[in-house]
């Protein structure tokens, strides 16, 4: 039924000018034709994130969005920091937190937080 369909993330805003300069100049995500007044579609590899908005935005407690970056992390991390995004420490058994990055083993985690509170989550995969 849908294993051959394309998802993609949803998350809601209490600014949507806010949410746009964040995902868009803070993420560096290119915002799609299919934008509108009332809701920003923004291109994320071959996928689109769409940001709308809603009275409950931030209240989920668990990732918003995810993506997989691969060897990238490092750099990424460092972009964000240079761009004031501020990373979660979480503390989790066998996992270590330095520089804003979750080690456990060769793989790499980081979350942080969009203006709304919502959970923004890399890791290593691809």
């Amino acid at each position: 039924m849908l294993k051959d369909r394309d998802s993609a993330a949803i998350v809601g805003t209490k600014d949507l000018a806010r949410a746009r300069a964040f995902y868009g100049q803070t993420l560096g995500l290119e915002e799609a034709p299919a934008s509108g007044e009332g809701v920003a579609m923004f291109r994320t590899g071959k996928t689109v994130l769409c940001v709308y908005p809603s009275d409950f935005a931030g209240t989920n407690k668990a990732n918003a969005v995810v993506w997989g970056v691969g060897d990238e992390i490092e750099t990424i991390v460092s972009d964000l920091a240079g761009k004031g995004v501020t990373f979660e420490q979480y503390d989790m058994d066998g996992v270590t937190f330095a520089g804003g990055i979750h080690r456990a083993g060769d793989f790499r985690m980081v979350w942080f937080k969009d203006p709304d509170g919502n959970i923004l989550h890399l890791n290593s995969g691809d």
